[in-house]
């Protein structure tokens, strides 16, 4: 299992819903979360080893979001 951390722009329950169905829908993706009250709103992933930083960086810009790996 990859734990996968993102700074974006994601900041409110609304746009939480907005990227709901293309994160729920992926198979590689077994949890995730947004966490609102952060500063740089963490997109937080629990995920199988098949599925890349990349990938779900693509995939969430494509909604208008923006996302970056988290720096440790």
């Amino acid at each position: 299992m990859n734990l996968l951390l993102f700074q974006t722009n994601i900041k409110s329950k609304k746009k939480v819903k907005s990227i709901k169905p293309i994160l729920n829908k992926h198979s590689d993706i077994l949890k995730w979360s947004v966490d609102l009250e952060d500063i740089d709103h963490v997109l937080r992933i629990e995920a199988t080893t098949n599925i890349t930083e990349t990938d779900v960086i693509d995939m969430v810009k494509t909604h208008g979001f923006h996302i970056k790996i988290l720096a440790d």
